[in-house]
């Protein structure tokens, strides 16, 4: 039987998981109509399925660990029937997504699973499980839209010179500074003698080498000696009990012109609204928050270059750690902050320094590996993704979607899971949540839609044709807002 060898990173992922956090990639979709198990069984047998990783097991020995076809394979295993208890509305399905993301997938067969549930609002939905192991984030979203309909896989708005733009993918102004700080991080950190002859041939690289050089050693002892974030109640030891919720999306047009008269990126505005939500939450049960009260969230950072094909999985991304100013009562402030705090970490090469650090662990013993990750777990509390989605309706085996989320697992006792996803004109936010930590995670989401309403109305304050016909001098914008602000 043919073995391939798991790749370090790969095999940190499959070895993180713990009682507390299974590492497993949890989705929800919800369809226009009924769609039967048939028609999706049908659809993965012949989309899912040409993705051979899907069609493997895991074999492990004394060497290390290994893909290897199932011999056993059987679409039934994978593809269960699952009906609501008590109707079939929003907390029933987010009860049942609560329920399977605690089950562990079975080790003897490929590490996936899709539930229909058959009696969701009068139509049909589809909770998917994937471990981790199998790949990231990103490719996995890649993966599911290669299932629908006549659809490309990076199917979005494009870029334009327009800030409040929504890139091919959300992150672009942050992830393409990244990517190419990746590649000149693993090329100044590369063989020593390479490097040597390459400045004795060109002896004008010098300087860039050093400069890669010491700003990859400034940001793998920023990562080494970060400092723990804001106690609050939502840091603390998980239980494994998990809780879901998500909220109506976001008018993505309206988010837009929100951007555009701020100035900001689209990014900026929606982390200053997750801020301003955690802050709600946290004052609404009485807790105090100081004015330099932060909670960090571990941030994934694609690191594939746009060519990469889609069938090449696995894991290729770096972690951000993202301080977001929760503290910062004014909502302009904040976006002001947030923005500030973003353009810091444009520069460097944390994401390629964590990738580093994840292969490293894979390839550690058991133990050192749990300290390694439980380290950069205990210095935040949260995961937050940003993932861009298509710009219109899609379908899946010939049904329209009318809603798509997907949640990351949180490592070590990190026990609250933010999700950002744009799609079809809207923005929809998701909170997974360890019910020790937050039992009742729509108190968070809750709150989005109130900060961003904070911002419109801040701009709304601004004098008549404040914007127009002129160009702003930098921080004239933020100066007008919070004047306006302070003043109401």
């Amino acid at each position: 039987m043919a073995r391939e060898r798991m790749s370090s990173v790969d095999t940190a992922w499959l070895r993180m998981d713990s009682s507390r956090n299974l590492m497993m990639i949890v989705g929800v979709f919800v369809f226009a109509r009924r769609v039967t198990w048939e028609e999706i069984a049908q659809l993965l047998e012949e989309r899912l399925l040409k993705f051979g990783r899907f069609r493997q097991r895991i074999e492990s020995d004394a060497v290390g660990h290994y893909w290897v076809d199932d011999e056993d394979f059987d679409i039934r295993r994978h593809v269960e029937r699952v009906r609501l208890r008590r109707g079939g509305g929003d907390r029933e399905l987010q009860r049942l997504t609560a329920r399977l993301a605690v089950q562990p997938l079975d080790p003897a067969h490929p590490l996936w699973q899709f539930h229909l549930v058959e009696n969701y609002d009068g139509t049909s939905a589809m909770v998917t499980r994937m471990h981790h192991c199998i790949a990231d984030g990103i490719a996995l979203v890649r993966v599911m839209l290669s299932l629908t309909d006549a659809v490309a896989p990076a199917q979005a708005s494009e870029a334009g010179d327009d800030p409040a733009d929504l890139e091919s993918n959300p992150w672009e102004p942050y992830l393409q500074p990244i990517t190419r700080g990746a590649v000149a991080a693993i090329d100044a950190t590369g063989a020593l003698v390479t490097r040597s002859l390459d400045v004795v041939a060109h002896p004008d690289r010098l300087v860039d080498y050093a400069q890669v050089g010491s700003q990859v050693v400034r940001d793998t002892l920023a990562i080494l000696l970060m400092s723990d974030d804001t106690h609050t109640r939502l840091k603390g030891t998980p239980s494994g009990r998990k809780a879901f919720a998500w909220n109506d999306p976001l008018p993505l047009d309206e988010v837009k012109a929100v951007c555009r008269g701020m100035g900001a990126s689209v990014n900026d505005v929606l982390l200053s609204c997750v801020a301003g939500a955690l802050r709600r939450y946290l004052l609404g049960r009485g807790d105090e928050v100081a004015d330099d009260c932060e909670v960090r969230a571990m941030v994934p950072v694609n690191l594939r270059p746009p060519s990469e094909p889609i069938d090449d999985l696995g894991n290729r991304f770096g972690l951000v750690p993202l301080c977001l100013p929760v503290g910062i009562a004014n909502p302009i402030a904040r976006v002001s902050e947030v923005r500030r705090r973003m353009a810091e970490l444009k520069a460097g090469y944390q994401p390629i320094v964590a990738y580093v650090m994840l292969g490293a662990a894979g390839v550690l013993p058991h133990a050192l590996q749990t300290q390694i990750l439980e380290y950069l777990g205990n210095k935040g509390s949260a995961v937050m993704t940003n993932v861009p989605g298509p710009t219109e309706t899609i379908n899946m085996a010939g049904v329209p979607l009318s809603r798509m989320m997907f949640w990351v697992p949180q490592s070590g006792d990190i026990g609250i899971g933010v999700s950002i996803l744009s799609y079809a004109g809207g923005v929809q936010f998701g909170v997974m949540s360890d019910v020790a930590l937050c039992p009742d995670p729509q108190a968070i989401i809750d709150g989005f839609a109130p900060e961003f309403e904070r911002l419109v109305l801040a701009l709304a304050m601004l004098p008549n044709g404040f914007l127009l016909g002129r160009e702003l001098a930098p921080g004239e914008l933020e100066h007008a807002l919070l004047l306006e602000a302070s003043c109401s």
